[in-house]
């Protein structure tokens, strides 16, 4: 049976994922009188009132880190994306956990995704995603004196690490190999802003 257009139409019974847990996620101030029509693992959707209803995707918000093994080197992942059938160069990043700070899940997701745990980490700047459609923000960090422990990945993540000259992961970036836009606009603000800094 062909996937529905107009799937946001389908009336849908809370939880979806039976057997999944879902995480409890508050609609923004701004959305209170919006009605959720679907809830998922990790984000709902909630259709606006009016004349003009909109379907907004509520999410919790995410973290993505630039980690340095030194000076000159990060350490980029491999990570393979089911939704667009790739694996993608990408920094490091992650989902909050309900209550979570984003500063303890860019150490949280650091050590998950790499096996490496940060002895600094400082936020560069924080940016909506895709605020058409979703309230994802993002969080990004810098984190260095990088300390091999060992990956935790989640069930089901094929994430592989990739040591790379910072150099060559610009020249990367410039040759469009790296299409993941939180990557993108975390390694251009920090080549922008922040690299003389350190």
């Amino acid at each position: 049976m062909p996937f529905p257009t107009h799937w946001w139409k389908i009336r849908l019974a809370a939880p979806i994922h039976a057997g999944l847990p879902t995480i409890p996620r508050m609609l923004p101030k701004h959305l209170r009188s919006a009605k959720i029509v679907f809830k998922g693992k990790r984000f709902d959707i909630a259709r606006t009132k009016g004349r003009h209803p909109r379907e907004i995707i509520v999410h919790p918000g995410a973290v993505v880190i630039l980690p340095f093994l030194d000076r000159e080197t990060v350490a980029l992942i491999r990570n393979e994306r089911v939704a667009v059938g790739e694996k993608l160069w990408e920094l490091p990043a992650g989902t909050l956990e309900p209550g979570e700070p984003p500063l303890s899940c860019a150490r949280r997701e650091l050590i998950e995704e790499t096996g490496y745990r940060a002895k600094r980490v400082r936020q560069l700047t924080m940016f909506f995603t895709s605020p058409g459609i979703c309230t994802e923000k993002m969080f990004a960090f810098v984190a260095e004196g990088l300390v091999q422990v060992g990956q935790h990945l989640d069930e089901g993540e094929k994430i592989t690490v990739e040591p790379m000259g910072l150099s060559k992961t610009y020249d990367m970036l410039g040759r469009g190999k790296i299409r993941d836009g939180k990557s993108i606009a975390t390694l251009l603000f920090y080549r922008s802003y922040l690299e003389g800094e350190r």
